[in-house]
């Protein structure tokens, strides 16, 4: 499976709650075929989320825009920016 990165830049930060609704949204869409694995939080002075950062794996980018429409039903002006393919590094690949 290849890996994607989609980002979510939001107008305004939300609650953790709010963010917390969306999660389970992608979780309950994934599929065999395309399914979210992490996603890193960007929070503000408050801790509210300012922007979200998520994982993904699937069989394709067609695969997993057809699942991201489809949670546009439950939230419709929720951002979407991607996917777009990645590769994760970190530094244990380095020592």
């Amino acid at each position: 499976m290849a890996k994607y990165l989609i980002i979510h830049a939001l107008p305004a930060p939300v609650p953790m709650a709010q963010a917390e609704a969306v999660a389970k949204t992608a979780k309950s869409h994934s599929s065999a075929d395309a399914y979210w694995v992490s996603s890193w939080v960007q929070l503000d002075d408050k801790g509210d989320v300012a922007k979200i950062l998520c994982e993904w794996d699937a069989k394709d980018a067609a695969v997993l825009k057809n699942l991201l429409e489809a949670m546009k039903n439950a939230f419709p002006n929720f951002p979407v920016d991607g996917p777009y393919p990645m590769k994760k590094v970190d530094g244990e690949s380095y020592r």
